[in-house]
Parts: C-alpha cells; sequence; structure tokens
C-alpha cells in the first residue's frame, strides 16, 4: 500500500551562529509535501498537504521534532480506503514513540481489519452468497470496526512495552487518526490523547446570526483526553492517580480533594482562568511520589502513567461524510494550545490549497507560542479540503446507517453524538509564569529601538495623523492576517474600518532589521509581501555585541498566494521586550499597526457604544433608532476639563449638550423661580445641557455645572443633532409617500 510518512529530524547545526540560515537549513526545521496530493477515494475526492514544524527549546536549540504523521493510500488493498494520523510523542525517547507509532498503526489496523472481513466474507458465503463479488464490497459493520481499532491501539501499546529500542517507562504518544472508508463515505476517527481532529461544515445560516468571519463552522471530530474531563478524572482516580497542577504540588493553590464526589457538580473542570491561566493544566500523578505528571489521560506508551489509568484505549467517531463537508484537520496540540478550533479552520478557508492553509496555520501557532512562552511545541498539522462526496458506491454491511457514536472504553457504551460540541481543554491567552518574569527581567535591562518605538505619550497621539487610504485589495490582505486573531475577533466593522485606515504602509529593504530580541516594542505587522527569518538569541548572550541569534522560523506574505502571517501582536497589550528579531531576506511590504492607534479604535468605539446607550435615555432621544443613534454617537466630541472647571453657566446660550465618561464627576446647580438652589451630583453616565437642544437660538442653560474632578466627556452640538433629527423626517415623509 502506498504511503507517505514523517523522517526522523536531523539534527544538524547551521552553518554560523548568527550568520544567515540558506533556505535549506531553514527548511531542514521544516518537513512537508512537496505539492499539494489531488485524489479519489471511492466517492470522495479530496485534496490533501500535510506540514510539520520542529519547536524550539532555548535550553536544547537542536532537539528532535518528536511529532510525526502517516498517510497511507491503498489502505487494506482497497483504492478507495485511506488512512490518515499524527502522533505527538513526548519524554525523553518521546521521537521514537512517535515513529513506532507512525511504523507499526497502520498496518497493525490494516491486519486486523482484513482478518475481521474474511471472518464476515466465511459467514455471508456460509449462508449461500459470492465470495468474489464479497471480497470487494464487504464492509465492516460500525460496532466491528471500533472494535478493530480500538484492539490495534491496544496492540500497539503492548508491542511498544516490548521494543528494546526505546524507553516508554516515562515515553510516550497522543495518536489522532482518520479511516476513510470513501465506497461509503464514511470516517472513523480515532483518539487516543490530547492531538485533535477538526472538521469545518457549510451552515451559512447559522454562520450568518453569529456574524463569522467565514462560511465554515468548526465541529470537533475528537474530544481532549485530560483531567480537565471529569469522567476522565474519576477513571483514573479508580487507578489510584493524583489529579494535581503543579502550582497545587507546590501548594500555591488550594486543593479541593471531594470535587468529583457525588453531589459535588457535574460536567467537565472550568480550570481555564484558575488553574491553567499560565499554562499549568491539571495532570496525573502516583499517589507515591512526583511523578509522571503527564497532562493527558491517554496515551501509546507511558508504561508507569498506565499503572495510573492512563491507557491507549482510543475514543471512535464514525460518521458519513456530505456535501456540506469542506475541510478536515488532523493536528498536534502545539496548533490548538493558543488557537480555538474555528480559529483553524477560518485559517485554512482562506486558502484554495490545503498546503498554504497547512503553512498559515503552523506559522499563526508558532508565533502564538513565541509570545507566551519561552520555547514552542513541535507543530504538525494534515488538512483535507473536501472538493466532492459523490453517492455511496457498492458495498455490503451490517450497519449501514449513519449514526455518529463516540465509544466509551471506560464505559463500554455508545454514546450517541452527531458532532462533539466540547473538546474540554481551555484555549490559553496568558503567558506562562516563567515568561513572565523574563520580561520583567528584560524590562529592567531594556532599549529602545529607533524603528520599533515612537517616543510620545498616549494621550497625545493622534490617530486621524495615520490615517491612510486602502485600496479593496489591501483591506482584503490586512482582513485575512487578523481573521484569525484573538485580539482581532470581537471588534465592529467601524473599528474594522479604522484599523484598515490607522495600518502603516511599511516598504523595507533585504537585511533590513524590523525589530530586535529584547527591545520593547509598540508596533503589530503584517507581511503584505517579502521573506522575513525570525531569529532568537539564547538570553545568555543576549548582551553580546552582534549577537543575532538561530534562525528558528521564517515568515513568507504573497499576495499572490493569498498569505499574509503577521508577528508582534503581544506589543498591541503592553510594552514587552521582542522575543525575537526579525530581519527581512528580501525587499518586501509591511504593514504596522500602532499600540496607541489599536488603544484609541477600541477605547472610542466602545466608549461610543455605551453612548448610544446614554443618547437612548434622554427623552428628546427616546424615539430615535438604532442607527439615528448611532450617527448621532459618531458625531461626539472629546472635551477634558479639570478640577472645578465651570463647564456650562446658567442662564448662558447654549450650542453643545455634555454626557459624562467613565472615571468624571461633577455638580450642577439649578436656581429656582424663588431663588433657592438645589444641587445635583452627576457621575459615569450622567448627561446635562440636553434643554438647548429642544428649541431656537435663544435656549440657555438652566444650570450651571463645574467638574469635581479631572474628567472628560463627550460633546453633542445641536447642529448635528438638528441634522439628523432633519434627515429622520426626510426619512418618515419618503416613506409615508
Amino acid at each position: 500500500m502506498g504511503c507517505s510518512s514523517s523522517k526522523p529530524a536531523g539534527n544538524k547545526r547551521p552553518s554560523g551562529v548568527g550568520q544567515r540560515m540558506s533556505k535549506t537549513e531553514v527548511n531542514q526545521r521544516i518537513d512537508s509535501i512537496n505539492e499539494t496530493c489531488a485524489t479519489t477515494f471511492g466517492g470522495v475526492s479530496v485534496r490533501y498537504a500535510y506540514l510539520s514544524q520542529r519547536g524550539y527549546y532555548p535550553d536544547d536549540p537542536y532537539k528532535a521534532n518528536q511529532d510525526s504523521y502517516s498517510l497511507t493510500h491503498n489502505f487494506i488493498g482497497r483504492e478507495s480506503d485511506a488512512f490518515f494520523g499524527v502522533y505527538d510523542g513526548h519524554g525523553r525517547d518521546g521521537d521514537k514513540c512517535a515513529q513506532f507509532v507512525r511504523d507499526n498503526l497502520p498496518p497493525l489496523t490494516a491486519s486486523i481489519v482484513k482478518k475481521e472481513l474474511q471472518n464476515e466474507i466465511k459467514n455471508a458465503v456460509s449462508n449461500g452468497e459470492d465470495s468474489d463479488d464479497l471480497s470487494k464490497s464487504m464492509e465492516l459493520p460500525k460496532d466491528v470496526l471500533q472494535n478493530v481499532l480500538t484492539k490495534a491501539h491496544v496492540m500497539c501499546n503492548k508491542k511498544m512495552h516490548a521494543c528494546k529500542d526505546l524507553d516508554d517507562t516515562l515515553s510516550g504518544t497522543t495518536s489522532i487518526s482518520m479511516y476513510l472508508h470513501g465506497n461509503r463515505n464514511k470516517i472513523t476517527v480515532s483518539n487516543v490523547g490530547d492531538s485533535r481532529a477538526v472538521i469545518g461544515r457549510s451552515t451559512d445560516s447559522i454562520l450568518k446570526k453569529e456574524g463569522a468571519s467565514s462560511t465554515l463552522k468548526a465541529f470537533a471530530l475528537s474530544r481532549d483526553q485530560t483531567p480537565y474531563r471529569r469522567d476522565e478524572r474519576i477513571r483514573c482516580r479508580k487507578s489510584g492517580a493524583r489529579v494535581l497542577s503543579l502550582d497545587q504540588i507546590e501548594g500555591l493553590e488550594p486543593i479541593n480533594e471531594d470535587e468529583d464526589e457525588e453531589g459535588n457538580g457535574e460536567g467537565d473542570m472550568v480550570l481555564g482562568e484558575e488553574i491553567d491561566e499560565g499554562g499549568d493544566p491539571p495532570r496525573i500523578w502516583s499517589p507515591n511520589g512526583d511523578y509522571p505528571g503527564t497532562a493527558f489521560t491517554r496515551s501509546i506508551g507511558d508504561a508507569i502513567a498506565e499503572e495510573l489509568g492512563v491507557f491507549a484505549e482510543p475514543e471512535l467517531i464514525s460518521r458519513e461524510l456530505t456535501k456540506e463537508d469542506n475541510i478536515i484537520v488532523l493536528a498536534s496540540d502545539g496548533v490548538f494550545e493558543f488557537l480555538t478550533n474555528q480559529s483553524v479552520i477560518d485559517i485554512c478557508a482562506k486558502f484554495t490549497d490545503p498546503l498554504e492553509a497547512c503553512r498559515a496555520v503552523v506559522a499563526e501557532s508558532y508565533e502564538l507560542w513565541l509570545q507566551y512562552e519561552m520555547r514552542t511545541d513541535d507543530i504538525t498539522m494534515i488538512c483535507i479540503f473536501i472538493d466532492d462526496v459523490g453517492s455511496p458506491q457498492g458495498s455490503t454491511t451490517k450497519d449501514l446507517g449513519v449514526v455518529a457514536s463516540v465509544a466509551s472504553a471506560a464505559s463500554g457504551d455508545g454514546v450517541d453524538d452527531d458532532l462533539i460540541s466540547n473538546t474540554a481543554r481551555p484555549v490559553r491567552s496568558t503567558m506562562t509564569a516563567e515568561k513572565s518574569r523574563a520580561i520583567m527581567m528584560a524590562k529592567k535591562n531594556m532599549s529602545r529601538s529607533v524603528r520599533d518605538v515612537t517616543e510620545f505619550e498616549e494621550e497625545d497621539f493622534d490617530l486621524e495623523s495615520l490615517f491612510t487610504e486602502k485600496t479593496a485589495e489591501e483591506k482584503a490582505s490586512i482582513a485575512e492576517a487578523i481573521r484569525a486573531s484573538v485580539m482581532f475577533q470581537n471588534i465592529t466593522d467601524d473599528q474594522r474600518e479604522l484599523i484598515y485606515k490607522a495600518m502603516e504602509p511599511m516598504p523595507v529593504k533585504e537585511g533590513q532589521l524590523i525589530i530586535k530580541q529584547g527591545t520593547v516594542g509598540d508596533r503589530f505587522y503584517i507581511v503584505d509581501e517579502g521573506r522575513f527569518e525570525v531569529r532568537i538569541v539564547p538570553e545568555s548572550k543576549l548582551a553580546e555585541e552582534g549577537a543575532v541569534g538561530n534562525c528558528v522560523h521564517v515568515y513568507e506574505g504573497s499576495r499572490e498566494n493569498h498569505s499574509h502571517p503577521s508577528f508582534g501582536e503581544l506589543a498591541l497589550m503592553y510594552s514587552a521586550p521582542r522575543a525575537a528579531s526579525i530581519i527581512a531576506q528580501s525587499d518586501g511590504l509591511l504593514w504596522a499597526l500602532h499600540r496607541y492607534a489599536f488603544n484609541k479604535v477600541i477605547a472610542e468605539q466602545s466608549s461610543k457604544l455605551e453612548a448610544e446607550k446614554m443618547l437612548k435615555k434622554i427623552d428628546v432621544f427616546k424615539s430615535f433608532s438604532s442607527d439615528s443613534l448611532k450617527e448621532l454617537a459618531s458625531s461626539l466630541c472629546e472635551a477634558k476639563f479639570s478640577r472645578d472647571d465651570v463647564i456650562i453657566n446658567e442662564g448662558d446660550v447654549g450650542d453643545s449638550m455634555y454626557l459624562v465618561l467613565p472615571g468624571g464627576s461633577c455638580k450642577s446647580v439649578r436656581t429656582s423661580k424663588n431663588g433657592s438652589e438645589s444641587e445635583v451630583d452627576l457621575k459615569e453616565g450622567g448627561f446635562f445641557g440636553e434643554e438647548v437642544l429642544k428649541g431656537g437660538p435663544e435656549n440657555k442653560y438652566q444650570s450651571t455645572v463645574t467638574a469635581t474632578n479631572k474628567m472628560t466627556c463627550w460633546t453633542l452640538q445641536k447642529s448635528d443633532a438638528k441634522r439628523v433629527i432633519s434627515s429622520l423626517r426626510k426619512e418618515g415623509a419618503t416613506n409615508m409617500a
């Protein structure tokens, strides 16, 4: 049977530290298909690609890639069948464990499937059916096939334990695999550990309601097997395991001994904020010591952890492919540490070539690892574009029904579930404590880069001075780059347009230093065109003159290929030392977004959304539509006042009303006809001066308002209010006509 598989990564060192690496040397970190493969399996036409990038470890920069993968055509001797797998090794011999499963799981599975098929054929022949026809068309029933796949994983695990070429005492691998049965248009996904399978489906009506950024919605084809899952915790605890995070082991977090006892809540842990905030997930520990510390509850290998319930039995899901299914991704957890399933599908959906999709997802994952960690994980991905799903071809089976099931190895019960809604492991959005400490240390000795930092205060920043009009093509390039970024996921259309305008075009020359490691930066960059290498200097050598470090990654932008990677996203949140240097390998063009510009866009638009709510409370605007309120809010201007400033005077003719912004407070004093004074304190959300908007030019303020602290207000001029009211009247007249 034809196949493709990962190759053991070499540990060849670059030709010279600090010298520019050749393209060959850079690509030694990356193992990928040369070009996308287009093929048909039975009734399913697909194009697929794969890419695996070795991680970066400062203490071991030449560490072997511990991920492996396999792609097998003509599986079990049938052109209609295929087997895809991704294996994520861990521990000292993790690379050997992943390679072992890569080399043994597919043939073991094929051997057992063939044997079971022969048994099915014998039974059918004994009932008078033709054996020649059956050998080509016979398919295993779903329950039999899932039992076969479980058996293959368990046998592979036992075989690894017996292998003398590796030590799986404290090493092992996850496995996520997909068996494609092309004659039936069906897939069976087997999962051991926390690698993941995801499918992108066309569900236009749902996506339009949700305001999604692509036409595909992501659904999980696997569920992470980690201590976040209550059922997995209970199962491992029954084997004697302790389930604790590292902080709990060290006494920095409380331990809830009865969290899984009856009556103490249902479902999975919600530890994303409490325990996993800095990349500290719950782990499996022996009752006799602080080992093995696995962050997953199933694996192949890990002989010691197996005694604590960490076994190799997979969970499985079988389902039929339909024309709504567009993209399938199998990937190691290096992809999903910081990216959601939907983000991965969104990135893939931007491309017409699955190889370009692989490159984009891996590049985005790598960048996020560098932002939040001192290292990056190995990152491996298989991307399958489903071009067509025909009618199921002739096949014989006792189970042609399309029912997805997750086989529970713990209970033996199948749980009917079309697609899995929860993967039970939070996406991280904060950096590790180690990374935070490194930033704090670097800040003490931080230097400023002339290229990367602007010398002015945020309050003096003029957003409009950066505005440049962008073409539709330029906007599309920027939109592609920011679509999957967490920083930009919840922005409004108005905010997006302002961000387009605020992006500064930055032509660069070959050899130009864009970012220097260790310097503070305040810009986020998008690669429009050009090739840029990422270099990291070990912390111990950072102070050495001229040190630029080893090349660990390359960003390549191309309008032709719709590829626009980005870097420096962390600078949009706060001033932090750059984690790596970025050097242009060719002439090119970058788009740069300043942190102050980003903050102003987000803050101003958020404030104006609040302003719309505030305006709605004012009598004169209560009948306004949301569009009219939005137009009014867009006319608001900012005004700042110091303590004891008199903002308006009772009796003065006025032309503006005021809305008090957060942090502000003022005192309103009004004189009655009998000469007595009434005093009102106004705080955030308060408003005054609205009386001048109601009538003619002689309208006067009816109170005196004085600032009681340093404050900021939105102001709305009478002329702007009249303009909106006038347009409303015209619209009403048109509608009546």
